[in-house]
């Protein structure tokens, strides 16, 4: 059943690819970096395969893309059957290439590795002066490194220092359509993470295919995604059970202050990445706020992400500063 669904998911996006669609590419003096270039930080998501909220749009024909991120991030969950308490970080690098008028290509790699990043007491602050409810945070030692869920035989402490993934990503992207006004592209990754040793030791592939709309009009720019991961290997972090398929879906929403400012805001939901653990089960949610400055080629972006509605399946609190630049490689 498994093979016959990934076939089939597959075989329609062959066949959509295959047919003739008439590409209208748009044209704009200024350069558009779409929605933000920032990963899932929710624990199970982060770890494995989830798609990124992508522009529906295209750039012109050999545009290359290069971008580095890093982020920092505080992980709290405390239910009857897991419990988290650790920080995460990471390091990005990549590039994008827009081959011709269709196709696109991405390529990346991040290292997420565990180091103390000193989040605990500034989350703590936040909802004090909110009057938010610490979630048992007040209880424990900061600067923790836990993950516990003694039912299903997961114990890791004190991995300060630990690599928790290295993964590879490569994604395919394919305009549909697209004019002044709407874009809409298909896209498909191939994921690879791979950690020697360790706690975390992996080595595993993932798939990806996701749908891309996007609406513009003026200052303002709405970004879209929708889209579904297939994990061959049902153990990713610290030997929770992952489920085969999950969704993802996000909308993003860029307004344009001025030539060289613009503020970003995104929603992430992901479908709970494990039917195991109950709580793992449900829907992730993130919001996202940044602000994007922008150079003759480049952009400088600084985010802040929080987490909504389900407080135990998704990271507390987590901070991202990134920089993308682009050139022609026909000039």
């Amino acid at each position: 059943m498994q093979k016959r669904s990934r076939h089939s998911l597959f075989g329609v996006t062959l066949l959509i690819l295959s047919c003739p669609i008439y590409v209208q590419a748009a044209e704009h003096s200024d350069v558009d970096f779409g929605p933000l270039k920032v990963y899932a930080q929710s624990p199970l998501q982060s770890s494995s395969l989830t798609p990124l909220v992508r522009s529906g749009f295209s750039y012109r024909p050999d545009t290359i893309e290069l971008y580095t991120s890093g982020s920092i991030a505080s992980v709290w969950a405390r239910t009857d059957d897991y419990h988290a308490d650790y920080y995460q970080n990471a390091l990005a690098i990549g590039g994008l290439w827009q081959l011709d008028e269709r196709w696109s290509l991405d390529a990346s790699y991040t290292w997420r590795f565990a180091a103390d990043n000193r989040l605990d007491s500034l989350t703590k602050d936040f909802h004090d002066f909110f009057g938010l409810g610490q979630n048992g945070r007040d209880e424990v030692d900061d600067h923790s490194f836990d993950i516990s869920a003694p039912k299903y035989g997961a114990e890791v402490h004190d991995f300060r220092g630990e690599t928790l993934g290295n993964a590879f990503n490569f994604y395919l992207g394919y305009q549909v359509l697209e004019n002044d006004t709407h874009g809409l592209s298909l896209g498909g990754s191939l994921y690879y993470n791979y950690v020697s040793s360790g706690p975390f030791e992996v080595s595993n592939f993932e798939q990806s295919l996701q749908a891309n709309y996007s609406y513009r009009t003026g200052k303002h720019s709405i970004y879209t995604l929708l889209g579904v991961t297939y994990r061959h290997d049902d153990t990713v972090l610290a030997d929770i059970k992952y489920k085969t398929f999950s969704f993802s879906s996000g909308v993003s929403y860029q307004y344009e202050i001025h030539p060289k400012h613009r503020i970003l805001a995104e929603f992430h939901l992901y479908e709970g990445n494990s039917d195991t653990i109950s709580d793992l089960d449900e829907p992730s949610t993130e919001f996202l706020l940044g602000y994007r400055y922008h150079t003759r080629y480049g952009a400088i972006e600084v985010v802040a992400i929080e987490n909504v509605f389900n407080m135990d399946n998704s990271t507390d609190i987590a901070f991202s500063l990134g920089y993308r630049h682009q050139f022609s490689s026909s000039d």
